[in-house]
């Protein structure tokens, strides 16, 4: 069975932390222990697991990302929103996160990231939970 999560952006480009709403998608799924298979159904948007104690790590790799993929009107997309797609395959659409006793098994400092790169916009995530046959 696949869930969604809904997902508002506020600003053009921003990384919004969506652990709390996986995991509570996952508590509720039952499952005790598998796999949390996360998938960004969008062509301007991606997902990523990194960081999730110090905001400074976002505000870098946004930076980073704006600076190596700039907005610019030299790109041919008449949408003029080159820029979003080329950060979101860089970054990726989708995601697999081991479950152990129905939690997400993340790293001390690890969160899991709706990456927005044309918003703001409403977004969908989509999770497929899958236990383990053992």
């Amino acid at each position: 069975m696949i869930r969604y999560i809904e997902i508002k952006s506020r600003a053009r480009t921003e990384f919004i932390d969506i652990t709390a709403q996986v995991q509570e998608v996952v508590k509720n799924a039952g499952i005790r222990n598998g796999i949390c298979q996360l998938f960004v159904m969008h062509t301007t948007a991606g997902i990523m697991i990194n960081e999730g104690a110090d905001p400074a790590v976002q505000r870098d790799m946004i930076g980073f990302l704006n600076k190596l993929v700039p907005h610019d009107p030299y790109f041919t997309h008449a949408e003029g929103n080159s820029d979003a797609h080329i950060k979101s395959s860089l970054i990726g659409v989708a995601k697999s996160v081991f479950i152990e006793n129905s939690k997400l098994l993340l790293g001390t400092w690890q969160a899991v990231y709706f990456c927005e790169f044309d918003g703001p916009r409403q977004r969908r995530v989509a999770l497929k939970i899958t236990a383990d046959e053992g």
